[in-house]
């Protein structure tokens, strides 16, 4: 973990390539957005990559349409944001694009502290830390790399993003004053989530599926655990819209005496995903998520499993190590 080795590659290169997962969030579009108003405030030539289309819920944020699907055929280095793990970047993979990204310099930048899993990264900053877009200020602090109010504001959004509104418990005075700082570049917290909230709003159709994910919502681990199921016909018709988890995993959390609220979604050919979220007496999220090979915080994270293990397999294995957490945490 290098600060002024990162800052020597980028110095060195002209076209950068910006790289997030398959599974774009708060953090990992604002850390791109960010990174890519500090390199071209510097005279480089960033592009922004991600494997799949930004949600819509994020776009809010100004210049997520600049993001592409399509890696460059030109680039000196690439910049990995908010991940450090290949099984998030399976677009690359299938398309045999990762085989060209492996011929070039590459860097990670994470806050997610599981150590790097992608083995071909020349250089990492991975440190803990409530989001990237905190290590991308700290970055270019040290670097003396400009920091303008539009870079000001993608660092807010990511910092506020993972941490909830500054409520997890990984939030210390450091943030608070990063946070400061960017207000004294004038930066409107007002105005940010005023955005966000007016891209937020619902249709009626989706109210009314919210309404019938809630009446889903099914309990395990003596009601500690409350979780509901999203079938592929469902993802297909809703997703274009709005993310069917994030429809409803807030309130599944504030339901009396659930610690833990989990989404499943189902794909065809067997694939499984969980979104996973957590109370304050419960931060094992990652941990779970880890156990099944994907990972996150200790509030917030998820995995993947692939090769059609069996949706009830899957729960009952979460389900029991859930209840192992909880009886090491009383």
């Amino acid at each position: 973990m290098s600060s002024k080795q990162i800052a020597k590659y980028i110095n060195q290169a002209e076209n950068i390539v910006i790289i997030q997962a398959d599974n774009p969030d708060g953090d990992s579009l604002s850390s791109a957005l960010a990174l890519e108003q500090i390199l071209g405030d510097t005279g480089k030539k960033p592009v922004l990559y991600c494997g799949v289309d930004i949600p819509s819920y994020l776009r809010y944020m100004d210049g997520w349409d600049r993001v592409s699907n399509e890696l460059p055929k030109q680039f000196d280095l690439s910049i990995i944001v908010d991940n450090s793990s290949l099984v998030l970047l399976e677009t690359l993979l299938k398309t045999g694009q990762l085989g060209w990204l492996k011929t070039k310099l590459c860097v990670v930048i994470d806050h997610h502290a599981t150590g790097s899993k992608i083995d071909f990264a020349k250089q990492t900053f991975i440190k803990p830390a409530v989001s990237t877009t905190e290590l991308i200020y700290l970055l270019a602090r040290e670097n003396k790399w400009p920091v303008s109010k539009k870079t000001a504001e993608f660092i807010c959004i990511g910092i506020l993003s993972d941490s909830m509104g500054l409520t997890t418990e990984q939030v210390n005075s450091d943030n608070v004053r990063i946070i400061a700082e960017m207000l004294e570049k004038g930066v409107s917290l007002s105005e940010l989530d005023a955005k966000r909230r007016a891209l937020s709003k619902k249709t009626p159709q989706l109210i009314k599926y919210k309404g019938k994910l809630l009446d889903r919502i099914s309990y395990a681990v003596d009601n500690k655990v409350a979780f509901v199921d999203i079938p592929w016909e469902e993802i297909e018709k809703y997703s274009p819209h709005y993310n069917p988890p994030m429809l409803v995993i807030d309130e599944m959390r504030q339901i009396s005496g659930v610690v833990l609220a989990i989404a499943f979604k189902s794909y065809p050919g067997g694939r499984i995903t969980a979104k996973l979220r957590s109370e304050a007496s419960f931060p094992y999220c990652g941990k779970l998520a880890e156990h099944f090979g994907g990972g996150g915080h200790a509030y917030a994270s998820g995995f993947r499993k692939d090769g059609g293990t069996p949706l009830d397999k899957i729960k009952a294995e979460l389900f029991k190590q859930a209840e192992k957490l909880l009886n090491e945490a009383l």
